[in-house]
């Protein structure tokens, strides 16, 4: 199964490849986006995080070292990082994509809508190698 949001509900030692990762400290990118869920098209508000090649996301804005995520994607499994404006008829809506998937996510402006693109670019460049779409989480979608 190399689907984006690959849920992987009740395996939590799977998110122990993360664990090195001090996603609660000095992140490079945080902020409310809203991302739509895989199966049931729906939309919901999440707060992200970008750090170390790997974007979380959480319920609250509250990060801390007992925060669990409820998703995660190493980017550098990612190919393009776009606006989407067009493909959803959204504004604010950039895209995600993979070989094989396409994430949707909207910003609340503009300006965070190409701030979110460019720090994701960026981590798309740097973090580049051979990854794999199955190392990407999303405890979301089974909902």
């Amino acid at each position: 199964m190399g689907s984006l949001w690959r849920a992987i509900s009740g395996q939590t030692n799977q998110l122990s490849d993360y664990d090195s990762t001090e996603f609660w400290s000095n992140p490079e990118r945080s902020g409310w986006l809203t991302k739509q869920g895989e199966y049931i098209k729906t939309w919901r508000r999440r707060w992200f995080v970008l750090k170390q090649g790997k974007l979380f996301w959480f319920k609250e804005s509250t990060v801390t070292r007992a925060s669990k995520p409820r998703g995660v994607i190493p980017v550098a499994s990612c190919l393009t990082v776009k606006g989407a404006e067009d493909v959803l008829n959204k504004q604010y809506a950039f895209e995600l994509s993979t070989r094989t998937e396409t994430m949707y996510f909207i910003a609340d402006s503009e300006k965070e809508k190409e701030d979110w693109i460019n720090s994701i670019g960026r981590s798309i460049v740097q973090h580049s190698r051979s990854v794999t779409d199955s190392e990407i989480v999303d405890y979301d979608s089974k909902r």
